[in-house]
């Protein structure tokens, strides 16, 4: 049976429970509007912990654009219906006012790799994201927790926070689930009109074909993406681009 918590308290009470029986416990932070690969990381907590708790938070201090706030999509119960069908254990879904009690006064900021890229492209993006993910990590204090790798740049920061602050928790890197044409699965996708939803794919097909990411980039303006950035990093080529107002990112490994 799938056990929902809303409040914070009510969690660690059963947080301690489980130290205390010995178990061990898998994390998944979610935004929610879950789709097929959110639940891929589902089932590979499942089978390496003996527990798994979701947690469903759109976390406001990582959008730079109140706009792309309030259109994020919400699915709340579509969102639980999918974690009780993959017998997940525990579902977090904290408040605000919870998780941000301070205000966002206390922040983690990075200083060196969150100013490009994505950091360049939505500043304070990445203060939000590490902020919440570490207080995730402390509220849940699993074992491991599970992120996609189509999230690349937040992925290592990740990593790298975890490692800075000493935080106990194992951090597993799934690869990216896509769609039978090639588009990495995203709750943005569903906000793409079908005109836009068949060109979208071109994205990861130019990554993976194209020789440079000069080339990748113009390519991607001549089938009618506005670019916002195309890099090769450290052994992946990252990109991020808009198709009406919807905005894709993807990466993949260099040849």
């Amino acid at each position: 049976m799938t056990r929902v918590f809303e409040e914070l308290a009510a969690w660690r009470a059963e947080r301690r429970a489980l130290r205390r029986a010995g178990v061990t416990l898998g994390l998944v932070p979610t935004m929610g509007a879950l789709h097929e690969a959110h639940l891929s990381l589902v089932r590979r907590s499942r089978a390496e912990n003996d527990r798994t708790v979701v947690t469903i938070f759109v976390n406001p201090t990582q959008f730079n654009d109140p706009d792309d706030l309030a259109k994020y999509p919400r699915t709340p119960d579509a969102d639980l219906d999918a974690l009780r069908g993959e017998g997940v254990d525990f579902v977090l879904i904290p408040s605000d006012a919870d998780l941000y009690r301070d205000g966002f006064h206390y922040r983690v900021v990075e200083t060196e790799d969150s100013k490009s890229l994505e950091g360049a492209c939505r500043p304070g993006h990445f203060d939000g994201v590490l902020t919440v993910v570490l207080k995730l990590l402390q509220l849940a204090a699993a074992d491991r927790a599970y992120f996609g790798e189509k999230d690349w740049q937040q992925l290592q920061l990740v990593r790298g926070m975890v490692d800075a602050f000493f935080v106990p928790t194992e951090i597993v890197a799934c690869e990216t689930v896509r769609e039978a044409d090639g588009l990495a699965m995203s709750s943005r996708n569903r906000r793409l009109s079908p005109p836009d939803r068949a060109r979208a794919p071109q994205l990861y097909r130019v990554l993976t074909s194209a020789a440079s990411a000069e080339d990748a980039a113009q390519r991607l303006r001549d089938a009618g993406f506005a670019v916002d950035y195309v890099e090769d990093r450290g052994g992946r080529r990252l990109a991020a681009a808009r198709l009406g107002g919807v905005r894709l990112i993807d990466n993949v490994p260099l040849k």
